[in-house]
């Protein structure tokens, strides 16, 4: 099990080398305030000075430190293969193949390329800081190295500091896969450790915390940290270490930390004999080392998942992005051939990406037919706008100056093709929702249907500006035609349709039938009686005069029976629901001249009475005209919500999806254009690339892992 170590290493190498950090491996993540001995703690297990000091916040990128323990034959074969002279040497990942055998030299080169990266504002960044470590003296480890939690900016530090390292914290070790080791001062209280409280934010089981009391030798006089070591003051699940410290002086005066480990176990056999051998810096290398082994044997399966499932996915992604280009001309007929083959499978309801969120392509096109269309015109009302006065001033002009027996049929057909008119922008409308949602399957195929466009700008947007133009020149044609076919509606009224005969029939039948039940009005003198005094019919100029009534009323003759029918059309001008009434001797009486005096008369100067109600003839009438209307209305707008839509798929549907390869072979498949349009968009390659590269590390990583399982490891 010693060597799943290793194995964690390596792919931490594999992951390195492409510079992503989307997978999480098991490591060990210190985390403590400043001065609490952290630095300390780290060189303490490494076994040299390596790290940088001072005051302030020194650690300002997060450190990954890998221990990589070597055999005395593995630090020979290496030495003579790399020319190391000695038996510890650092590796820098920024610095690729450079060894650094004087570990002064590195902790400079960890202080240089924190000022690379943070500046010299002791500002932090979460840019990590990769460096291996060789030795026959570690154990084999991977520790990261955060910075000191800090309350308080001091000098030039940035007035957020605290949350901005408490930020950095908790991204590193929310990392389920790693391991906390919480320091903590021993001459200040547990209960206040930030390190623990922190720690225990994301862990807040503490499954995987391990708490480190450093600076045991500094509690005041007649006080020990027993309690605390015992883990009486706070528990936690994987245990508490004390360890002892170099201090600063000991720093100054160069005290080895092989000295310093010796000078710790005697300190620890004096002050806490019955706990020495669970304390101290050898033991927190060892404890660290089994817990990571552990850990890293519980992470693997998860681990091996997500490598297999990030590998598909870039796999996929890397196909999305195609192969660089060999044929020109092959690919250019290829991505348009493949284009209009998605356009069209997009409006037959076949694409191979089926929208789940809304209506497209096909279907829409078919809800604009029957649910948007259909529904606008069987909400157009058949006499919408048409008011009774309408009807009786179009029954009057169409008289002339000629009063009628009968409802004249020019009326009709005036006021039918008044209504049947109003058809035509609905019409229109429905070929302008047709025409964009046509627009709008050009953006699904870009989006879904080949993104290998995604790698060619140019050719999407010319493909974009061929398809739009053909669309452009087939929307006049098709308005054009759903023009006419309103226009040939209006052009003849056919009033022998057989649906219109039969509903003039049974509308006749319904008219009479109410006639004969409908109590006369007595108002209207010239329908009180239709027999004379022996019982004999009688014509509209033989009815005798109505009693009461001088020479002038009756000598108007079958005029005075227009009068009083709709002769007075124009009293329904003046709306009221008070009026003159019907009598047509009362309206008379408002005229303050009469032709038979001789006088010359303004028609339009004659006062109108307020408002009458309607005689029977008027009513008749109109209700006739009306019926007439809605009868025939009716029957266009099915016609018509037949004949749009098909006249729509033909001269603009049908049309753009049997000419659209054609048209686009012929606009765009030129030797001229090859280069211009297969040019790549400028981070395509660079997005192909890197891809390529993280398929290939996710790829080695799976073999790196079936590999344990060969050696019987995991």
């Amino acid at each position: 099990m010693e060597a799943l170590i290793p194995v964690i290493n390596k792919l931490q190498d594999v992951f390195n080398t492409v510079g992503a950090d989307i997978i999480q491996l098991p490591q060990i993540a210190v985390v403590g305030t400043q001065s609490s001995g952290k630095s300390s703690v780290l060189e303490a297990l490494v076994g040299r000075d390596l790290l940088p000091r001072g005051t302030g916040v020194v650690t300002r990128r997060p450190l990954i430190l890998q221990l990589v323990h070597v055999d005395p034959e593995d630090r020979r074969k290496t030495s003579e293969e790399n020319g190391v002279d000695g038996e510890e040497w650092g590796k820098f990942l920024h610095t690729k193949s450079k060894i650094y055998t004087d570990f002064d030299e590195i902790r400079l080169e960890i202080e240089a390329e924190t000022e690379r990266v943070s500046g010299n504002n002791k500002g932090i960044t979460d840019e990590p800081i990769h460096l291996k470590i060789f030795s026959p003296h570690v154990v084999n480890l991977t520790l990261v190295d955060l910075p000191g939690i800090t309350k308080v900016p001091v000098g030039d530090q940035p007035k957020d500091i605290e949350l901005q390292i408490k930020d950095l914290i908790v991204k590193h070790i929310s990392n389920p896969n790693s391991i906390i080791l919480a320091v903590t001062a021993a001459n200040t209280d547990m209960a206040t450790s930030e390190a623990l409280k922190v720690a225990r934010e994301v862990d807040p089981d503490g499954r995987r915390t391990l708490a480190v009391v450093t600076k045991l030798d500094l509690m005041d006089a007649g006080t020990d940290a027993m309690d605390v070591l015992m883990g009486r003051v706070i528990p936690v699940k994987l245990g508490l270490i004390g360890v002892v410290n170099r201090s600063q002086l000991d720093i100054n005066n160069k005290k080895t930390v092989a000295d310093a480990i010796r000078d710790e176990y005697a300190f620890l056999q004096k002050k806490y004999p019955s706990l020495a051998n669970r304390n101290g810096t050898k033991y927190l290398a060892r404890t660290l080392n089994r817990l990571l082994m552990h850990h890293i044997r519980d992470c693997l399966p998860e681990l091996k998942t997500r490598i297999n499932v990030l590998a598909a996915q870039y796999q996929s992604l890397l196909s999305s992005y195609g192969e660089p280009v060999e044929d020109q001309s092959s690919t250019l007929l290829q991505l348009i051939t493949k284009f209009a083959a998605e356009y069209c499978h997009t409006i037959e309801g076949t694409a191979k990406y089926i929208e789940t969120t809304e209506l497209c392509g096909g279907a829409r096109i078919c809800y604009i037919f029957h649910e948007t269309f259909g529904r606008t015109l069987e909400s157009v009302d058949p006499l919408g706008g048409l008011t009774t006065i309408d009807v009786l001033t179009a029954i009057r002009n169409a008289t002339g100056p000629r009063p009628a027996l009968f409802v004249p049929e020019v009326s009709f057909e005036l006021l039918v093709k008044r209504q049947v008119k109003r058809l035509e922008d609905p019409s229109l409308r429905c070929v302008e929702l047709v025409h964009e949602e046509m627009q709008r399957i050009i953006q699904h195929c870009s989006n879904y249907s080949t993104q290998e466009l995604l790698r060619f700008p140019k050719l999407h947007d010319a493909i974009v500006e061929v398809v739009t133009s053909l669309l452009r020149k087939r929307l006049p044609v098709t308005n054009e035609m759903v023009h006419n076919l309103v226009a040939i509606e209006l052009a003849y009224i056919n009033t022998k349709h057989p649906d219109f005969a039969d509903a003039c029939g049974l509308m006749n039948n319904n008219i009479e039938r109410r006639n004969r039940m409908r109590e006369l009005p007595s108002s209207v003198p010239r329908e009180k009686s239709f027999k004379g005094p022996g019982g004999q019919s009688l014509s509209p100029t033989e009815l005798p005069p109505p009693e009461g009534e001088g020479p002038k009323a009756a000598g108007g003759g079958p005029q005075g029976d227009q009068d009083g029918g709709t002769g007075n059309w124009r009293g329904m001008l003046k709306k009221g629901d008070e009026g003159m009434g019907g009598d047509r001797s009362m309206l008379q009486t408002s005229n303050p001249a009469s032709p038979q005096r001789g006088h010359a008369v303004n028609l339009l100067d004659v006062p109108v009475p307020v408002s009458r109600k309607l005689s029977s003839r008027e009513q008749r009438d109109c209700e006739v005209i009306e019926r007439l209307i809605k009868s025939y209305f009716l029957i266009v707008r099915k016609n018509i919500q037949d004949s749009v839509p098909k006249a729509v798929m033909h001269f603009l549907v049908n049309h753009v999806k049997d000419s659209l390869q054609s048209e686009l072979v012929g606009q765009l498949y030129k030797a001229g254009l090859l280069d211009d349009l297969l040019t790549e968009s400028e981070d395509m390659a660079q997005r192909r690339n890197e891809a390529a590269d993280m398929l290939k590390a996710l790829q080695k990583a799976s073999q790196v892992i079936a590999e344990i399982r060969e050696t019987h490891l995991w």
